[in-house]
């Protein structure tokens, strides 16, 4: 099974930024090595909002150093692009074809102005692989964000 980690991208970026944030990420994942055995892993971005790295565990295993290396490579990427990758208060939903990040305190606001409602698609990005990726698409009101269901 795959192992999978995602990050919301927690401001627009310029296609000059999201080239070169997608050059770092496939560099990065070409060199990443965990115990001296390269990695079998992949880099995307989501429609210039989510990170979504994976690794095929079936050939070799990531482990606490080369997660600690993946953790610095998104640190650095928050300081070269001012960028917040690591906020787990941000909020991916999907507005028709589109994805949009927000943090979760504006779901309240979101909600009211009818902008977002109940049935609108939350992208989980807690997964742990890509099992829980190929069904992370949840309705709002499935989600630890419907505690602002009761206040609108």
């Amino acid at each position: 099974m795959n192992r999978v980690w995602t990050y919301i991208i927690s401001k627009q970026l310029s296609t000059e930024d999201l080239q070169q944030l997608n050059l770092d990420g496939k560099n990065f994942v070409a060199s990443w090595k965990a115990h001296e055995n390269q990695l079998s892993a992949g880099f995307e971005i989501l429609q210039g909002k989510i990170i979504i790295i994976k690794v095929q565990e079936d050939i070799a295993s990531a482990s606490g150093c080369s997660i600690d290396v993946l953790l610095r490579f998104i640190k650095d990427s928050e300081k070269k692009f001012n960028i917040e990758l690591l906020n787990r208060l941000l909020v991916a939903y999907k507005n028709g074809n589109t994805i949009e990040a927000v943090h979760s305190s504006k779901i309240k606001d979101l909600l009211a102005s009818g902008t977002i409602t109940e049935n609108t698609i939350i992208l989980n990005t807690s997964v742990a692989n890509e099992q829980e990726l190929n069904s992370w698409e949840q309705k709002l009101k499935d989600t630890w964000l419907n505690k602002y269901l009761e206040k609108v």
